[in-house]
């Protein structure tokens, strides 16, 4: 028996949960599927030996104000955190030191992070053209409007923080998009951002607040109070070999539960929250001219690893944590002090950090077997973090083959396919990171943009 609604949501991530909740909201009939058994996708919390740490992403940004009308929406089944102060502070690794990224312009004269060149051509830096290359590559802009030690040691750790990825292969335009609009409109990075600060704020703006967020408990309870919002009965979880056929009613999806059994549901309206990767098994309808346009969106893989200490006998863990800029040419993207940034993430006296390895210039880096990548953690956090001895209560390492997607030159193509898709099938949405950037807020945001076009 064929099962009817008018829409299916697949994927139970975080884009696909939000559009989910908002469909709630507005009593729409719809169902969300998942190949896995468990809503959040990457995202998830493990309690384990006194520390609290995440399997994916780690935080958030408040960027959007989606972020704050959601939190507000689950403020009775969940207890919004934002980081500690200390948080503001990031190290950068210049010549094997940890200095603080600085912030204003007085910063970004006195740190030694950057050439007496560029800081003198920082003073110049409001007076310069915009660019005219929509495609210019955000190495390219910033060698262009602040010079290569600005590019080297504040964007270059910022990108690898944020992408794992490469600033002379991302393409502003795409991958930083309001800070290419901040030229374009403002004619420079520093005008723009005072002007902007002096501009009157409406009330929906002033909720994007840019803090850093989480929840009391890790995200994983966040997935599970979207999972309650919308209610259980929503929800096909473990449902594999899912594909969707096109038909004069809209679309069938058919995929086997854990039983053996095949499910079929016809819908009206369809949302793909996949990754690119898996579109093409998805959707067999959808025709090579467009699909290979999505395909070429890139994934970089990076590895993650948790380290936590029940007594803490390193340097002091400061800050949102430690970046390290790739000309600094060590083994490791940089490391997260979650036990700063939130309460009861370690024991009191302790420690909990979140390592990463790989992005998309150290790729190898992601080959390695367990035993290396624990003897590299080791050497490297060792002299960077001031420990005689790398002894930690709780290890644990996490591979993420399809990481964070690449948006460079091209995005544009990718962009155009997509609306091409879906001008050719009404009813059909294809979103997720594919589209309208990586972070969790723009996944947030995408979900409730999504569920109102319905």
């Amino acid at each position: 028996m064929i099962r009817q609604t008018d829409i299916i949501v697949i994927g139970a991530g975080l884009t696909g949960l939000n559009c989910a909740h908002y469909l709630a909201k507005k009593n729409r009939d719809f169902l969300v599927v998942d190949r896995l058994n468990h809503v959040g996708g990457v995202i998830g919390t493990v309690s384990e030996k006194g520390f609290v740490y995440e399997t994916g992403p780690n935080t958030g940004v408040v960027s959007h104000p989606e972020v704050a009308d959601l939190f507000n929406d689950l403020k009775d089944k969940i207890t919004h955190e934002t980081a500690d102060e200390k948080a503001k502070k990031r190290y950068v690794l210049k010549n094997g030191k940890w200095e603080a990224l600085p912030s204003g312009l007085i910063g970004g004269i006195t740190t030694p992070l950057f050439s007496w060149k560029d800081k003198f051509r920082l003073l110049g830096e409001p007076f310069r053209a915009p660019g005219v290359n929509p495609e210019e590559t955000l190495a390219e802009m910033v060698k262009r409007r602040m010079g290569k030690s600005f590019l080297n040691y504040a964007v270059d750790p910022f990108i690898l923080g944020v992408y794992a990825g490469d600033p002379s292969q991302l393409v502003t335009k795409y991958a930083l998009p309001k800070l290419y609009n901040l030229e374009q409109n403002y004619g420079s990075f520093i005008g723009g951002s005072i002007r902007k600060m002096r501009e009157p704020k409406d009330p929906e703006a002033s909720k994007a607040t840019k803090k850093i967020f989480s929840v009391k408990g890790g995200l994983g309870n966040f997935m599970h109070a979207l999972q309650q919002s919308v209610g259980d009965d929503k929800f096909l979880l473990g449902l594999q070999d899912i594909i969707v056929e096109k038909n004069a009613d809209g679309y069938l999806l058919k995929g086997e539960n854990g039983n053996g059994e095949v499910t079929e549901i016809q819908a009206k309206q369809i949302v793909s929250t996949v990754g690119a990767y898996s579109l093409r098994t998805l959707f067999p309808f959808l025709a090579d001219e467009h699909l290979r346009h999505i395909e070429n969106l890139h994934y970089t893989r990076v590895v993650e690893v948790v380290a936590g200490f029940s007594r803490w006998e390193g340097r002091a863990l400061d800050a949102f944590g430690a970046l390290i800029p790739y000309c600094e040419k060590r083994n490791i993207l940089g490391i997260m002090f979650m036990s700063t940034l939130f309460e009861g993430r370690a024991p009191k006296e302790g420690a909990l950090i979140t390592i990463f390895i790989g992005g998309v210039r150290r790729q190898e880096l992601c080959d390695l077997d367990d035993k290396g990548i624990r003897e590299l953690v080791e050497k490297e956090s060792k002299g960077l973090l001031g420990l005689n001895e790398f002894n930690p209560d709780l290890f644990k390492i996490m591979r993420h083959s399809h990481a964070i997607p690449q948006y460079r030159a091209d995005s544009k193509d990718r962009f155009e396919a997509i609306e091409a898709l879906q001008n050719q099938f009404p009813g059909l949405i294809l979103a997720g990171n594919v589209r309208n950037g990586i972070g969790m807020a723009d996944r947030i945001k995408q979900g409730k943009t999504i569920a109102e076009s319905l």
